[in-house]
């Protein structure tokens, strides 16, 4: 693996767990933690370092500054707050724009020219503002979107069908936030249409309705935050994936948030679509077929984000 440098923004839950994930997986060399805290990104990353004693890979863990952004390979925008219970992600809209507004010139002041994740909610505005502020090529700079989203529909699926998740084919598409979407019509166990199975199985497949998943996938995160204040853990193993397929050039089909030119026939909107991931970054956007309520559906969750992609440029104008 070549030497890998990755700097966070923010020493928050997600960010401290996203470096610990990053650890973990032994995918960096070098891990840098950046908040306005300074005095707490410093902590955190003292912690983690006692923890690193005990891997297999050493891995360089501290708190630093903007100019680490020189030569960074990967930037992580784990900035902001948690969600609070009832909140939905887009009500964090207006606290995130504020965050925006004070690290868009500190990154614009550095050299970075790596390859920029964003994970703040929002996540599919505050990735594509970031990506437009900077001037970063769509491909280059993207958010996490629907990745979590994907992950917690294949636990629901396991659940609900006994099927191992590993066997599962599914994901997340549109918004990561209440107007994302599952296309059913895209599931598959073993490679077997997920449809072919509700109708073999009618008494117990057959009676899982895409509005159930749907919903149960749009409320998983705030059972989380209801019983614990914060989700942390699984969008760390979420971004782990993302930077695993990036450092060993995978080309993994992933669902990431990326600016759409077209693609399913959107334009001027960041949404959660699947992506091949490798070295530089999203590589290919992947068109699946999906069915005209899909379509639709999906078409409904672009212009949620649309809509907010537009106040976003009024306030950070």
């Amino acid at each position: 693996m070549k030497q890998t440098k990755i700097v966070i923004l923010g020493a928050g839950h997600v960010g401290t767990h996203c470096a610990l994930s990053l650890m973990f997986c032994s995918l960096a060399n070098e891990i840098v933690l950046i908040d306005t805290d300074e005095e707490k990104a410093k902590s955190q990353a003292l912690d983690l370092d006692d923890m690193g004693v005990c891997l297999p890979a050493k891995v360089v863990i501290r708190s630093g500054s903007y100019e680490d952004l020189d030569d960074a390979d990967i930037l992580v925008n784990a900035i902001g707050r948690s969600r609070k219970e009832g909140e939905t992600r887009l009500d964090m809209f207006g606290d995130s724009m504020e965050r925006l507004k004070d690290i868009i010139p500190k990154i614009q002041d550095t050299k970075f020219r790596g390859i920029l994740i964003s994970i703040t909610n929002p996540a599919d505005v505050v990735g594509e503002c970031l990506r437009k502020a900077l001037g970063i090529e769509r491909f280059r700079c993207f958010s996490t979107g629907t990745s979590l989203d994907s992950l917690r529909i294949k636990r629901i699926l396991e659940e609900k069908t006994g099927y191992h998740r590993n066997s599962i084919e599914a994901f997340c598409m549109g918004e990561h936030g209440d107007s994302q979407i599952v296309p059913l019509s895209r599931v598959s166990v073993g490679g077997k249409p997920f449809a072919k199975l509700q109708k073999e199985y009618p008494d117990t497949l057959g009676k899982i309705t895409i509005e159930d998943l749907q919903d149960e996938v749009r409320q998983a995160g705030m059972t989380v935050i209801t019983g614990k204040k914060s989700t942390e853990f699984g969008i760390g193993i979420a971004l782990s994936e993302i930077v695993k397929s990036i450092v060993y050039d995978e080309k993994r089909i992933w669902p990431l948030s990326v600016h759409l030119d077209g693609e399913y026939g959107q334009k001027d909107v960041a949404a959660g679509v699947p992506a091949v991931i490798g070295a530089d970054g999203i590589e290919e956007i992947v068109e699946m077929d999906l069915t005209e309520e899909e379509k639709s559906q999906f078409a409904h969750s672009c212009d949620v984000i649309r809509g907010y992609l537009k106040k976003a440029k009024e306030m950070l104008s």
